[in-house]
């Protein structure tokens, strides 16, 4: 049992990570121009480091049309939730605006209707969202609303995208033209280069090359009369890296989400290796027990190939059999690990590829796990095993271990790596943001909202449900570009650092709870305010103000006097510094709603009456919103995951190396039965007895963490690199590993030490 359920749950751990890996570096290879498609990226330099944006200007898209033959097809996107209805029905999808090349450039798998958006007010939309919204009917001519503003009519109906796709969540595509005619900004950004808001999609023609490509376009703006000061170079990022090589620092590719396909992937190789140690230590360990087995067979006439073919069919029937019941558990355990990892993997049981690595992996198992008992036992002298001479060198049970002692090297160190993952996740967790996250909800303004913002915030107060509400261009948990269209007095004209600049209502910082650390907050009685402005620390210390308040700011060519310094707000990621940010009053720039909700009336209650005032106010569209608090955990996700996947893991590698130790304590427990029954007669207590069959696995163990420690140091270390705000390595983490590895083990030996050392001693010293 011990043999073959290690060796299950080792190959059941290395099948699951065999999928994720398979999920992830097939990722958007269901786009039949998977090798030919990019997207146009830039490097900036706002300061004499380069960052990496996916947004650009929407000019640039015609010129890479015109001017460079090297593209098939270029269409300009952008991503976008959108309500859509029908008479009866509405729901809030996300959607790409795009031009008619990009589903061409995407190979659509259409359903039904035609894939085309030559026509400005067609739409294509999914299987799930044609299901949802029209039932059994056919969806194709039906006329629907986005946001309850723009008419098209359903021209096709597309596959949903996989769920390992870039695209996964878009559910409609509408035409760039009807997006561009409904937006101004969009109309006045048509012939900007300074605008950089919008993604652009690239298609290379048959035998282009990527990095030659780049190389072409990369100096385009810089070759303008006035070039940009933040000098962009254009590239193009293939999209066979977009999901796994996504990470950039300084103008260079440092690659992204492979690092966690390389880590689990070693995780795999080392837990089933755990398993296959256990395997060929329990099969060694046997194997001694059969020596007179293996003298009769030679007396009586076996060949010494005989039995290694004998020893090798017994090893590989115990891994076949490992395999089928690692095929069960793995069936079984998916649906949480999906759920872990966020993921909807199935056993591939119709890929061939699938049965040929399993089958031919076990039989590889098999052959080398028995090698050794074979090619050991089958060369004992037959003359000296029956003569009862014959006795196991004292360098046999060297393999064995070297083999427990790589065992416990690889648990400790998935151990530590697994302690040192959350307490980075704590570490930023605990990390203050500066402002008060709880009852914090927002919502996704639309067009008919906006226009009633005394309306809403009066009636939302009357409910006696809502704490503050206020209007932001931007969401708590994220944060839009920058600009760098900022001056102030002593200012270096080289430097051109990129710059958030929000806009908000008088009662933002009311909503949000922020900490006014200098000066003041937006006050209605002061006035209007319009010409003020909030800086964060982050701002204050990259302009070198000594006195904010007595300082002020040229924003897009309009003066602002300084009237407060706020402590600096976590939006982006908890793991790196905040941007330097300013906040002024504009009511017109404004797109998310928030609300702080009361704190004497429960939750849902509350909810309740607000939706009752919106559907009053904007009957069209449905009530969404979200938790600040929510938005903001979603930031630990990459890192959750990985966390409890390792944790996961660890305990399996720990468990399966306990397997490994229990059969082995057994196994010398047995073999020294006899020195038991005579320590005990002499004298021997049951602890002298137990510490006699303990030390030898402590020691081990032991070596295991001299060996751990500092490897696990060294990565962990590494990995934390990647993080600007990061938690220190404490000496505990250590500690703590090792403790409980020895506590592990000496709990796993017990039983056996235990066991044997209160056996009668008139048993074992009894004559044969």
């Amino acid at each position: 049992m011990i043999n073959v359920g290690g060796l299950a749950i080792g190959m059941a751990v290395a099948l699951l990570i065999g999928l994720w890996i398979y999920d992830e570096v097939s990722f958007d290879r269901s786009v039949k121009n998977y090798y030919r498609i990019g997207q146009v990226w830039q490097f900036v330099s706002f300061t004499s480091v380069k960052s990496s944006y996916n947004v650009l200007p929407i000019p640039l898209a015609q010129e890479l049309r015109n001017k460079y033959p090297e593209f098939k097809r270029v269409s300009l996107s952008q991503r976008q939730d959108g309500i859509l209805s029908t008479d009866d029905k509405k729901f809030k999808e996300t959607g790409n605006y795009v031009q008619p090349e990009f589903i061409d450039m995407m190979s659509l798998k259409m359903i039904s209707g035609k894939g085309s958006l030559r026509d400005m007010n067609a739409v294509l939309i999914s299987r799930s969202l044609a299901k949802n919204l029209f039932g059994s009917d056919n969806p194709l001519n039906n006329i629907l609303k986005i946001d309850n503003k723009l008419t098209v009519r359903v021209s096709g109906v597309f596959e949903d995208f996989p769920n390992n796709s870039s695209f996964n969540d878009v559910h409609f595509f509408a035409a760039w033209d009807l997006y561009e005619s409904n937006e101004s900004r969009v109309r006045d950004s048509k012939n900007s280069w300074g605008d950089n808001s919008w993604q652009i999609y690239v298609q290379l023609k048959d035998g282009a090359d990527f990095q030659k490509t780049s190389a072409r376009i990369k100096d385009i703006a810089m070759k303008f009369p006035q070039p940009p000061v933040y000098k962009p170079e254009f590239f193009i990022h293939p999209m066979s890296k977009w999901h796994l090589y996504g990470d950039f620092q300084n103008g260079v590719n440092t690659g992204g989400l492979i690092t966690y396909v390389w880590l689990f992937g070693a995780i795999g190789v080392f837990v089933l290796l755990l398993a296959c140690i256990n395997f060929m230590n329990l099969s060694t360990a046997r194997s001694e027990k059969r020596a007179k087995e293996v003298g009769i067979r030679k007396a009586i006439g076996s060949l010494r190939a005989q039995l290694i073919t004998q020893f090798l069919s017994e090893s590989i029937l115990i891994a076949l059999i490992a395999f089928s019941l690692s095929l069960l558990l793995a069936e079984i355990s998916l649906p949480f690990f999906n759920n872990v990892s966020d993921k909807k993997m199935v056993i591939l049981w119709t890929n061939p590829y699938f049965w040929f690595i399993g089958i031919g992996f076990s039989l590889l198992t098999g052959v080398i796990a028995g090698s050794y008992p074979a090619l050991y036992l089958s060369s004992f002298n037959a003359v000296k095993v029956l003569k009862g001479t014959f006795r196991a060198g004292r360098l046999a049970s060297i393999p064995r271990k070297v083999l427990v002692v790589l065992q416990f090297t690889v648990s400790v160190i998935l151990i530590i790596g697994t302690i040192v993952v959350f307490k980075q996740i704590q570490f930023a967790k605990d990390r203050p943001v500066g402002y008060d996250r709880g009852r914090l909800i927002e919502i996704q303004m639309n067009t008919e909202v906006a226009n009633h913002f005394t309306t809403l915030r009066t009636s939302l107060l009357n409910t006696g449900a809502v704490y503050e509400f206020s209007e932001s261009s931007c969401s708590m948990a994220s944060q839009n570009g920058g600009t760098t269209d900022i001056s102030w007095q002593g200012k270096n004209p080289d430097e051109h650092p990129l710059v958030a600049a929000n806009s908000v209502t008088h009662e933002f910082g009311k909503t949000i709870g922020w900490t006014i650390s200098g000066g003041r907050d937006f006050s209605r009685e002061f006035g209007t305010d319009s010409a003020s402005m909030i800086l964060n620390e982050a701002a204050v210390k990259v302009m070198g103000f000594k006195k904010p308040m007595e300082s002020s700011v040229v924003l897009h060519s309009r003066n602002y006097k300084i009237i407060g310094v706020t402590k600096d707000l976590v939006r982006e990621s908890p793991f790196e510094p905040v941007k330097p940010t300013v906040y002024v009053l504009n009511y017109r720039d404004v797109r998310v709603i928030n609300i702080k909700l009361a704190p004497q009336i429960a939750t849902r209650e509350a909810l309740n009456k607000i939706g009752e005032v919106f559907n009053k106010i904007n009957p069209s569209s449905p009530f969404s919103y979200s938790f600040v608090d929510d938005d903001f955990s979603k930031k630990f996700n990459t890192e959750q995951r990985t966390g409890t996947l390792a944790g996961f893991f660890a305990i399996l590698a720990v468990f399966i190396s306990c397997l490994g130790l229990f059969g082995l304590a057994s196994f010398v427990a047995e073999q020294r039965t006899k020195e038991i029954g005579v320590r005990k007669v002499l004298g021997a207590s049951v602890l002298n007895l137990w510490g006699l069959l303990s030390k030898e696995f402590v020691i081990l163990v032991g070596i295991s963490l001299v060996i751990a420690i500092p490897v696990a140091r060294h990565y962990m270390q590494s990995w934390l690199m990647n993080y600007d705000y990061r938690t220190p390595i404490s000496w505990w983490i250590f500690a703590l590993s090792g403790a409980g590895a020895i506590f592990i083990t000496l709990l796993t030996v017990s039983f056996q030490a235990i066991r044997a050392a209160l056996a009668n001693p008139v048993k074992s010293l009894r004559s044969e």
